[in-house]
Formats: C-alpha cells, structure tokens, sequence
C-alpha cells in the first residue's frame, strides 16, 4: 500500500510527520512521492498565519482530485489546520475521509486503516496531553541533522498568535524520552541536533518545578554521535544565566541563539503582550555578547503591527541598526481571526506593511554584507549539506547557520567529501549572505 506523505509549515510539525511516518513505515507501508501512485495521502497542515492556512487547504484540495484521477482511495488531513477547523474540512471537502488533531498524530496508523475500510472520521484529544508515539522516527532532512521537539504548546498567549488554542498550553517532554529519542537519532547517523518547541527557554517549568533547558542540554552533550547543538526559539526574557554558562562550557552546543523579539517599540510590545521592553532587549543582547563574544544571534521581527506608528516603525528601524543582529527575519502582521489583536483598531495596509518589511531587510542586507566579509580570513569548522554539480566544490553550513533560514557556505576542493562531514575551511570570499571558503588540508 503506496503512502504520499505532505508535511507543510515549520520544523515543529516536520517532527510530527517524521513521527508518523515511522509509525506507518513499521507497518509496511511504502512511501512514495508521485501522487498518481498514492493509495494512501497525508497532508500534514500549519494554519499560523492566512497564508499558511491559504496553502494547506491548496494542498488539500489538489490532493483530493486524485481520487478521481489517480488510484487515491484515502485522504487524511492532520497538524494544526485540522485541529482548528476539523468539521468544516470534512464538510466542504468531502474526498477528506479522517481528520486528526494536533495531540492525535500517534493514531494515524488507525487512521490509515479506518480511512480505507471506510470508516474515517475526527480524532481529537485534549491539548493538556501529550501524543505517546513509540518507535523509530523516519528523519527527512537527509540523516545527518534532526529537530528534537522538547516541548509542545505555548503559555505566552502573545495577541497575534493563534498557537496556544491549536497547540495548547505548555507541555514538556519528559527528558528521559528526549534522551531515548537523541540516542537513537545519533545512532541513526545523526550529527547535529536542533532543540525546537513553541519557546524551548521554558523547557522543565511544568514537570520539574524549575527551567531545566540547561540541565537538558548536559545531558545531550553526553550522546556519543552528536557533535553540534542548536537552540531554536528562545525567548528573550527566560535566557538566565544557566543557559548562558552551559552555552560557553559545553563544546557541542553551537554558540548561535535564535532570539524572536518581534519589534522594539515599547508601546507595540505591550499591545503585542509580548513579556520584555526595549531596554531588557538590549541587556539581554548585550550579555549574550559579552559573555559568548562569538555568539550569532538569529532574530524575527513582525511589521505593520495594528496601530504601529510611523515613528514606531522607525523605532525598529533603528534598534536593527544598533543591534547588529546576525540574522534576522521580518513578517508582516498576519490578521488571524480568534486572535486579540484581530479586534484592535487601526489595522494597518499591506502595503504599507509590505513597504515597511522591505525597509528593514534592506537595511538588515547592509548589516549581513558587512558581517560576510569580516568573516574572510577566519578559520571556521563546516558541517557538509552535499556537492556542487559539475564543480569541485561542496556546500555546508558553519555554526552561524541554521538549516533552511540561514546562509551556506561554498567549499572548494578537489577532495572526496561526504554530506554529513565536518571539515576545517578557511574563508577565502562573501557572496552576500553566503561564503566561499577552501578545504584546510
């Protein structure tokens, strides 16, 4: 029985549909990616933002014409635009045969076979638990670096943000199953390993009583395979001391932080029920610098908040500018119905949020041009993602990159490497936000 399987949206719900393709996969299931040759399709949806949700229910209803024109004898929707709206997909596509919710992807096998029996149908669970999914994880992202999702749910309940109701409120993943699930990731051949959640600098509150992301990550670094560590999605107002110290002392965590402060308006922070001022942005910022010297702080930013002013704008402007970040990301406000902030007046044009976006990733350009050549000349460690066709040069990224979101670096060399190596460049130019460099043999 041929499976097509489309995980769409962030590297959260990529882990969900690894989760579930090892489960399928146990079952004998084959995994196919020709639509036409699909008995079976999962799509495995993100409605974050309307432009998510637009390409879920793309996805979904491109799929649904295969059974029509294709072998298609089952169609299950799951992740977070089913669990949001799971009456209406059933309602309105009805070639859609089960439905499962965001605590309910380690039911997809029964899903599966209830959908081809003819039997499909929503499946939801409470979001205060946690899905209990055992066996291998199937990784996607080519064996030889893994997302570990260390948590799941939000309890920040930010006013543009729709996660808390689809995800529900902060969970915990025990840290005897992270490091089960980490050992055998390494043992699969996984090198690097990159810590994901709706906020992973909670990690630990809700089961141990304190944060205990720090006493994770030494327990991490003990995997024998595992030599880089990445945190992803902290919040700037939980980076404490802990987190600091374990960040210089252990040699596998990467010295990179993916710090989303969204803006730097006191005024638009507060609207956004964000939990931190522009003053505690900068000492947080200055801290990580002065303790981490080479520290690459990754951030995001929303433009065209409701009501954010021209002057606030600038604002923004400004503290980029200051702050330097290494990397940065900039969204426009996504309005998203059932949200707080979707009632606040003084929405603002697409176009002047579009405008404003534009503002501030080319100023960000400037800061990441200058930021590439002062690389030139250093020695950095390169972890190799694969060749360059017809050219005696490989791509990799060094600590400074995350997968997909950051830059690459281009390898020179007439020697046989292979994806998943660890190799000492030297860089030698910038392509923009890109490096070239040559193997130090």
């Amino acid at each position: 029985m041929n499976i097509l399987f489309i995980s769409l949206g962030c590297d959260k719900n990529l882990v969900d549909s690894e989760v579930m393709l090892g489960l399928l996969d146990a079952k004998g299931y084959q995994m196919v990616d020709d639509e036409t040759q699909a008995d079976v399709i999962v799509v495995n949806t993100c409605c974050f933002i309307h432009d998510a949700k637009e390409e879920s229910i793309r996805t979904i209803l491109e799929m649904a014409e295969y059974k029509e024109t294709g072998r298609l004898k089952a169609l299950v929707v799951t992740g977070c635009l089913a669990q949001r709206y799971q009456q209406e997909i059933l309602e309105e596509i009805p070639e859609v045969d089960a439905v499962l919710g965001t605590t309910s992807y380690d039911q997809i096998v029964r899903a599966v076979e209830d959908s081809l029996a003819g039997k499909g149908g929503v499946e939801l669970r409470s979001l205060s638990e946690l899905p209990q999914a055992a066996g291998k994880r199937l990784v996607t992202t080519g064996g030889h670096y893994a997302y570990l999702k260390i948590a799941e749910g939000c309890d920040k309940h930010c006013t543009y943000c729709i996660i808390p109701k689809i995800r529900g409120n902060y969970r915990s993943v025990p840290m005897e199953r992270l490091l089960e699930e980490a050992g055998e990731l390494a043992g699969q051949g996984v090198k690097e390993l990159i810590l994901v959640a709706q906020e992973t600098t909670l990690y630990g509150k809700d089961l141990y009583g304190e944060k205990s992301l720090h006493r994770l990550l030494r327990e991490l670094c003990k995997i024998n395979g595992i030599r880089w560590i990445r945190i992803l999605y902290c919040y700037p107002e939980e980076v404490d001391d802990e987190l600091i110290r374990v960040i210089k002392e252990e040699k596998k965590i990467c010295h990179y932080l993916d710090l989303p402060i969204q803006h730097a308006s006191d005024g638009i922070l507060k609207k956004m029920g964000r939990r931190t001022s522009k003053e505690q942005l900068r000492e947080v910022v200055a801290k990580l610098r002065e303790e981490i010297p080479d520290i690459a702080i990754r951030t995001t930013l929303i433009t065209g908040f409701p009501g954010e002013t021209k002057e606030q704008h600038e604002e923004l402007m400004d503290f980029v500018d200051e702050m330097e970040f290494d990397r940065l990301g900039v969204f426009t406000y996504s309005l998203e119905e059932d949200t707080p902030a979707a009632d606040l007046p003084d929405q603002i044009e697409e176009e002047v949020k579009e405008e404003r976006q534009a503002e501030l990733m080319e100023l960000q350009q400037e800061i990441a041009f200058e930021q590439a050549d002062a690389m030139i000349g250093r020695e950095v460690l390169v972890m190799i993602e694969g060749k360059v066709a017809d050219e005696d040069a490989y791509v990799g990224r060094t600590y400074r990159d995350a997968p997909n979101v950051d830059g690459l670096i281009f390898v020179q060399t007439e020697e046989e490497l292979v994806t998943g190596d660890f190799a000492r460049v030297r860089v030698t130019g910038a392509l923009e936000y890109d490096l070239i460099g040559e193997l130090i043999v």
